[in-house]
């Protein structure tokens, strides 16, 4: 962990700040650019999946709070983290909580799934097949719910935890770990 500056303390390290904020302005230009001619939503699909294949490599190269083997617990502690969330007694965690880690996994595969739906209805051999097109917007609706999903999560996380967790993804910092938290 990085040395602490007035109380906070480095969790975010620049690249897996660059990717997030870069990863929601592609989706989100994907999906604006959907009905749009292919080229640019093509262009921003391949964008999208480069930041993913990066953030994938990052998760196994990168610092502390970057991998996953940091963050993603079994799913026995997720379950118990879920109680005590519905309990209002949760840890709080310097990095992912155990249903943010899991968010994030789901979130990568689905964009994944995205990507390589919608690079499929591009090629000679899929292009106009109705179920690739299918499984390509469902996975996109499903993708869209998971980023409510995780806003919300955001939001009561933040409430709870009494950090902005939105301001900690742009600058990288969190508050010093307390007694009772999780490093």
């Amino acid at each position: 962990m990085s040395p602490t500056l007035a109380g906070r303390v480095r969790i975010w390290d620049p690249l897996v700040r660059l990717l997030h904020w870069s990863l929601v302005g592609t989706f989100a230009a994907s999906w604006l650019t959907r009905h749009s001619a292919g080229a640019v939503h093509e262009w921003l699909g391949y964008a999208v999946l480069g930041i993913v294949v990066v953030r994938l490599a990052w998760g196994f190269l990168g610092g502390r709070y970057a991998r996953f083997s940091q963050f993603i617990c079994s799913p026995l502690a997720t379950l118990r983290y879920a109680r005590a969330l519905a309990g209002r007694r949760q840890p709080r965690y310097l990095g992912h909580n155990p249903l943010g880690a899991w968010m994030i996994a789901v979130l990568i595969l689905t964009t994944l799934g995205i990507c390589i739906s919608g690079w499929l209805y591009t090629t000679d051999r899929y292009w106009g097949v109705e179920w690739v097109e299918t499984v390509h917007r469902w996975l996109t609706h499903f993708g869209l719910a998971l980023v409510a999903l995780h806003l919300t999560g955001v939001a009561a996380t933040s409430l709870h935890d009494r950090e902005n967790l939105v301001a900690s993804m742009i600058h990288g910092r969190k508050r010093a770990a307390e007694p009772g938290d999780v490093a």
